[in-house]
Parts: structure tokens; C-alpha cells; sequence
């Protein structure tokens, strides 16, 4: 049986505009190129001029890399301790016994990693099914400035394990014929047909390539599920399988965890570290065509 599902729909989020029970955020980065040679494969920009220039009315902005990442990683965008995260989501006001909708700007991956780290800290919130550019486009309200914020709650997560995991992990995991490990890049990366910004092209030996670019229509929206699972079948990802997605930096592969999520899966899991922490460590093997 599928779960609920973890999207809302334009329609669905402007009939509920203005209810005290709705905590609304703008998740969205930007990732801008840096200098050939660099230490990090780009620059994580916060979203917060484009939240100033419009967003939904009566949303917070969170800043990703800013307050909800682990900024002494090398690989950006870390899963930060919970204590970190239960500091920074208390003071937007974040409150697990309200509607929590999250929505971004270009790519729904900024919101589907929010919901995907709420999910491992015990809460369910939405994303909103394409985003602001659906929204817009649909000519729906939107307001202009900074963030007035939700009152700061202390909030408080319950854990659940399996979310993430190691690179170690991973290791251990090539060839063990009941997981899958799925790369939801794109197929020129996975073959290491084109340079990679991550270090050395290539994929993680023995996965699978879904990439979810494939998974969005495009109105920003996400794929029908049938068209989802027929992706996710034809690489033999099934549901008998413990199912560990990455992608370059623990983001985009969120877009095929909240599908696989909505089909039913439940053995799932997210290898954090990604292409940017495997790529340059040449103790891991790699894999090209």
C-alpha cells in the first residue's frame, strides 16, 4: 500500500492561505559555479533575494547550507547534528502539529531535501507539487520582501533511523544482490562519458541510473506515478529491495525518494555524501562505461 501522499497541489495550498495552522517556507539555493580547481564543486547561494522579490504570501525563508547543514563537511549541504536542526527549525517556527508546506524556485529537489530531512527527524510535511513557477504561472498571489517569520517554538524531533548513510555503508552494499543503489544524475555522469565538477567521473559500482531530471514534467511538477514506476522497473529497483539513492550532493536524489516514497517503498535510504564525497576519495572504487 502507498503512503499518503506528500505533495499538495496549487489548488490545495491557496485554499488554505491565511489558516494560523500553516507553516509555509521558501527552501530555495542556488548553486553557482566556482573557478576550475576548487574545493568545492560550487557555491551554494541562498535563495533569499528571490524570496524578496516574490513568494507565496505569508511564507518564512529557510537558508539550506546556512542554518541547516552540517558547514564543517566537505561535501556541502551535510545532514547537520539534531541539535542543530531542532534550534534552527524552532526559531522559524516550525511545529509538527501544523500544516507544514514546503515549496522552492527552479527545481522542487530544494523542497523534496527539507522534506526528506523532516522525514528523518519524526515529521511529515508537504511539498508543493512545482513550486513557485507553477504557482506564477497559474497567476497566483505573491508578495514582495523579507521574511516576517512564524513565532519561535521549541520543537523537539523523534528520530527515525535509516535515512542516511555513510559512505562505508554504501561500500558494503555493492553487490549485495537485495539492494539496490540507484544515481538519480544525469546518464552522462553515470557513465563518465563528461567530466564530473564532483572529482572523478564515474558512478558508485553496480548502481543504477534513474535520474531525476526524468521525473519532472515540465511544469515543474513531478511525474505521474505509473510513468515513475515503469523508470524504477526497468532498472530493477523493486520493492523486496533496500532501495539507497544518491546523486552530487544528497539533493536532486530526493526527487526519486519522495516518488519511490508515494509507490509504496519502505526500505529507503539516502547516502548523504554523495558524488561529492566519493568522487574524491580515491579509496572507493568507481565505475564508468
Amino acid at each position: 500500500m502507498s503512503q499518503p501522499t506528500p505533495l499538495i497541489t496549487t489548488g490545495q495550498l491557496a485554499a488554505m492561505l491565511g489558516d494560523p495552522n500553516l507553516r509555509l517556507y521558501d527552501c530555495t539555493t542556488y548553486n553557482e559555479p566556482v573557478p576550475p580547481g576548487s574545493d568545492v564543486p560550487y557555491r551554494a547561494v541562498p535563495g533569499d533575494k528571490t524570496f524578496a522579490a516574490g513568494h507565496i504570501p505569508g511564507a518564512d525563508f529557510l537558508d539550506l547550507q546556512g542554518e541547516f547543514s552540517d558547514t564543517s563537511a566537505r561535501p556541502l549541504y551535510m545532514m547537520p547534528d539534531v541539535a542543530q536542526l531542532e534550534a534552527a527549525f524552532g526559531r522559524h517556527g516550525l511545529d509538527a502539529s501544523k500544516t507544514i508546506v514546503l515549496y522552492s524556485i527552479g527545481s522542487m529537489m530544494w523542497s523534496t531535501r527539507f522534506w526528506w530531512m523532516l522525514r528523518a527527524l519524526g515529521v511529515d510535511a508537504r511539498v508543493l507539487d512545482g513550486g513557485l513557477d507553477k504557482w506564477k504561472e497559474e497567476g497566483r498571489p505573491v508578495e514582495t520582501g523579507a521574511p516576517k517569520g512564524y513565532p519561535a517554538t521549541t520543537f523537539k524531533a523523534t528520530p527515525r533511523a535509516g535515512f542516511f548513510v555513510d559512505k562505508d555503508t554504501v561500500k558494503a552494499r555493492i553487490g549485495d544482490p537485495s539492494t539496490a543503489i540507484v544515481n538519480a544524475l544525469l546518464p552522462q555522469y553515470h557513465q563518465g562519458l563528461e567530466p564530473s565538477r564532483y572529482g572523478r567521473s564515474g558512478r558508485v559500482p553496480g548502481s543504477v541510473n534513474v535520474p531525476a531530471p526524468t521525473l519532472v514534467n515540465a511544469d515543474k511538477t513531478l511525474t505521474s506515478l505509473a510513468d515513475a514506476e515503469a523508470k524504477f522497473a526497468a532498472q530493477g529497483v523493486t520493492r523486496d529491495k533496500n532501495v539507497i539513492v544518491y546523486c552530487g550532493g544528497g539533493i536532486s536524489a530526493t526527487i526519486d525518494l519522495l516518488l519511490l516514497t508515494q509507490l509504496g517503498y519502505d526500505k529507503l535510504t539516502l547516502y548523504d555524501g554523495s558524488m561529492g564525497e566519493w568522487a574524491r576519495d580515491p579509496s572507493l572504487p568507481i565505475e564508468t562505461d
